[in-house]
């Protein structure tokens, strides 16, 4: 007796080169979302979860209460940080691409996460970064040569090669 699998695999909206439909998305104006206190109970703002943050508007400023305001000099701090991020990453994924290292995730488009998590969070607080979050290692202080050391696996390794070459670690 064959039975109907409960697996189900979606189908694309479009395909590429074809114009995906967005209509079924309510994306209201810019700034028109309430932002709650940081202590707020998870019931009081489960709403947010449900539907789109809208941050930025269509000429890419930022409105409303989700604005950060931050000052040109906050910004130029994140920006270098990202570049430091992005070039340490296209760097490492070379040394993948060569053969030296058996394994590499980039972060390619990621880097404003991890920074903007480092710059949030306050120097004793305690952050699980995954792969992908090199970033937060590099904001906390981590060397970048002991981040190498870590993806080469090498004695200079505080795991000593028993980790997967991205899963950075730092105490």
């Amino acid at each position: 007796m064959i039975t109907k699998s409960r697996l189900q695999i979606p189908r694309a909206s479009a395909r590429p080169g074809e114009k995906p439909d967005f209509s079924y998305l309510d994306v209201s104006p810019a700034g028109s979302k309430d932002k709650p206190d940081r202590d707020a109970r998870t019931r009081d703002i489960e709403h947010l979860s449900n539907g789109l943050i809208r941050v930025l508007d269509d000429d890419h400023r930022a409105k409303g209460p989700w604005n950060p305001n931050f000052d040109a000099t906050e910004l130029q701090v994140g920006l270098r940080w990202m570049v430091l991020n992005r070039v340490f990453d296209e760097r490492m994924w070379q040394i993948q691409r060569q053969g030296r290292i058996s394994f590499y995730m980039q972060a390619l488009g990621e880097e404003a996460v991890s920074i903007a998590q480092g710059m949030a969070l306050r120097p004793g607080d305690m952050c699980f970064p995954s792969y992908r979050n090199q970033g937060l290692f590099m904001y906390r202080g981590v060397s970048l040569v002991e981040m190498m050391c870590q993806c080469l696996s090498n004695t200079r390794d505080m795991c000593l090669g028993r980790q997967l070459p991205i899963m950075y670690h730092s105490k």
